[in-house]
């Protein structure tokens, strides 16, 4: 494994990190549904005219909470993160490749790779921030810190900013022979690590904020 150029981070500092930064962001968007979802009703108390653009910020407002629902009701990655640091030891990667990112409602999904030199072969993984946060963290230019399975999932730490993604497969099937395959102390480590199977697949919104 090449040397890391960072010690390695503590892992109650990372999970703390990102417990308070998700904590603020759903602090901050449940404020932000609820000023809006009010608004209107302010305003005609008001005295305002009952008009279309005075009940207009209902719109946003409702959506900004729906989303907010939807999103602490399926995303479940700060906990099994949680259970992955607690599972696996952290290894240092030197290579972070980032494919792309896209915008689905649980969060802002990050294609990242992490190869090994001198190994092939290294998955296509979808990775998202722990604390909710949609945008990329940046900091990995230099390699970032892996625990977990590939095959299964894992957390990636970024150095310095201590910034925690929850990862797997991004083609979850492909890598089920090697799943089924696997021998039973590596299949027992990803289910008290919590990753043994696909955790967070994009909701049918409808069904998803029904049940």
């Amino acid at each position: 494994m090449t040397h890391p150029p960072h010690p390695a981070p503590e892992v109650a500092e990372v999970t703390a990190r990102s417990r308070s930064a998700r904590t603020r962001h759903i602090a901050l968007r449940a404020t932000l549904g609820t000023a809006l979802t009010a608004l209107p009703f302010t305003l005609i108390n008001a005295g305002v005219p009952n008009t279309f653009l005075t009940v207009l910020p209902l719109v946003p407002g409702l959506f900004v909470l729906l989303l907010l629902l939807l999103q602490v009701r399926h995303g479940r990655r700060l906990h099994v993160c949680e259970r992955v640091l607690r599972t696996y030891p952290l290894e240092y990667r030197d290579r972070v490749d980032r494919r792309g990112s896209d915008w689905p409602l649980l969060g802002t999904v990050h294609t990242v790779k992490l190869p090994i030199r001198g190994r092939h072969g290294a998955p296509t993984m979808r990775a998202l921030n722990a604390s909710m946060a949609r945008r990329w963290p940046g900091g990995t230019e230099a390699g970032a810190w892996f625990a977990g399975d590939p095959a299964f999932g894992g957390v990636l730490i970024v150095p310095g900013s201590n910034d925690m993604l929850f990862l797997q497969p991004a083609k979850w099937d492909e890598y089920e022979a090697e799943r089924a395959a696997a021998d039973p102390a590596r299949r027992a480590m990803a289910t008290e690590a919590g990753i043994a199977g696909l955790l967070e697949k994009e909701p049918n919104t409808i069904v998803a904020l029904g049940g």
